[in-house]
């Protein structure tokens, strides 16, 4: 029987999640895969908070150095978050010649590579599937089910919160700050839900998802990244009427050489899986050479889910499972995101006369982009009225240099909405 001694550091959320699997969990582990795991240390800075579960007498200390300095530990759980002292944690444990295991997205794909380069340098296993999706084994997937497939792209909702909040606006018609103020009050997202609602949790981890899929460095840099909070009720009337949802999209494809990484509000038919995903779960479509489209479906987040994740990381690292080194050396570049090709959505506040019409679609022609549908309210007594055009694919760089054309002009009353689609041209 082999014995891992294994050390946490961080006993919040996730850390008492992970802890408690370890513990309730240890006899099925250990019936399941010859190993046996002994949680030795768990760190936090305050030891004295009631948590769910009561840890052995000496367990819980609040001095996370004497973990990392503990030559017993194999290895070594990073659970604090945040970019320092998380960073500092996990190099440390490295040097010191321990596995480490981490569900910090935001460390990851911000200060990654330096990370993976040290561990490859020692011979040793960061595992990172509780980073991305929760209980959702993506890493797992495409790092041993998708193996003989080129990825050809990923489409994620990756973000249970901002999720829910679009779900609330797609079901019960309410605003933006309606759906935010009743997330908060659900605990589905945080006082300051930065992160969530600007799209920056999602672009970690699509960043992660991209380096695996392309063997690109971690590029969060590079990532185009869009929130949530420009979205209204009227626009997600509007794409119901074109057969649509409004979905925050993580989206990483290549194309002709090329990898699109971007992160925004995005318009998929309403009839493709994705689009039927709603609340707090998260749903990762990949795309493979072989495979073709898969689709990958659970909780995205919560104590239980990613500490599972994370036990399951600490397995394969004991079985020796992905036991070579990760290699992010390929030489792609990343598209600006005014280089990438969509189709799009534009909402217009038009004054209520006749022409408009012809003269944004004359604005559209000059720029190379051809229109698909249009919807066309009735009159208006304040004289301007919702004009909404979907269009087959264009240019990021034309939209933007028609929009600011069309904007100046003297029929148009607002600054102009516009939403990238997803999906079969029709």
């Amino acid at each position: 029987m082999k014995q891992v001694k294994v050390g946490i550091i961080g006993f919040g959320t996730v850390g008492t999640g992970t802890a408690k699997i370890i513990l309730s969990q240890r006899e099925l582990i250990k019936k399941r895969t010859g190993i046996e795991l002994i949680l030795k240390k768990v760190a936090d800075k305050d030891i004295k908070r009631p948590r769910e579960i009561s840890l052995s007498e000496g367990v819980l200390i609040p001095d996370a150095w004497k973990i990392i300095n503990d030559p017993e530990i194999d290895v070594v759980v990073e659970l604090v978050g945040g970019i320092h002292p998380a960073k500092e944690f996990i190099i440390e444990a490295l040097k010191k010649g321990k596995h480490v295991v981490t569900a910090n997205k935001a460390l990851l794909a911000e200060e990654g590579n330096e990370i993976f380069s040290i561990a490859k340098e020692k011979g040793l296993q960061v595992g990172f599937e509780a980073s991305v999706g929760g209980g959702i084994p993506i890493i797992k997937v495409m790092r041993e089910g998708l193996v003989a497939n080129k990825m050809l792209a990923i489409y994620g909702i990756i973000n249970g919160t901002t999720n829910f909040i679009l779900t609330k606006m797609t079901n019960e018609g309410i605003d933006f700050q309606d759906a935010l103020r009743q997330a908060q009050e659900l605990g589905y997202a945080e006082a300051d839900p930065t992160l969530d609602i600007e799209g920056i949790d999602s672009s970690h981890k699509i960043t992660i998802l991209a380096s695996l899929a392309y063997g690109i460095p971690l590029s969060f840099k590079k990532t185009y990244c869009e929130g949530i909070t420009k979205i209204t009720a009227q626009d997600i009337a509007f794409a119901r009427e074109f057969g649509y949802k409004i979905k925050l999209l993580a989206i990483t494809k290549i194309l002709n050489g090329e990898i699109e990484l971007r992160v925004h509000p995005t318009m998929i038919p309403e009839d493709y899986l994705i689009a039927k995903v709603d609340g707090v779960f998260n749903a990762i479509y990949v795309e493979g050479d072989s495979v073709g489209a898969t689709l990958y479906y659970g909780r995205g987040a919560g104590s239980m889910p990613t500490g599972s994740a994370v036990v399951a990381d600490i397995v394969d690292i004991a079985k020796g499972t992905n036991s070579l080194p990760l290699d992010f050396s390929e030489k792609y570049s990343i598209k600006p995101i005014e280089e990438i090709e969509s189709m799009y959505y534009f909402r217009f506040t038009a004054l209520d006369r006749p022409g408009v019409l012809s003269k944004i679609s004359g604005v559209f022609g000059q720029h190379n982009i051809s229109i698909a549908s249009v919807i066309q309210k009735g009159r208006s007594k304040a004289g301007a009225v919702p004009l909404v055009i979907l269009t087959h694919k264009a240019k990021e760089k034309d939209v933007l240099e028609a929009l600011e054309k069309i904007d100046k002009l003297p029929v148009v009353a607002a600054k102009s909405v516009f939403i990238r689609v997803e999906g079969q041209e029709t």
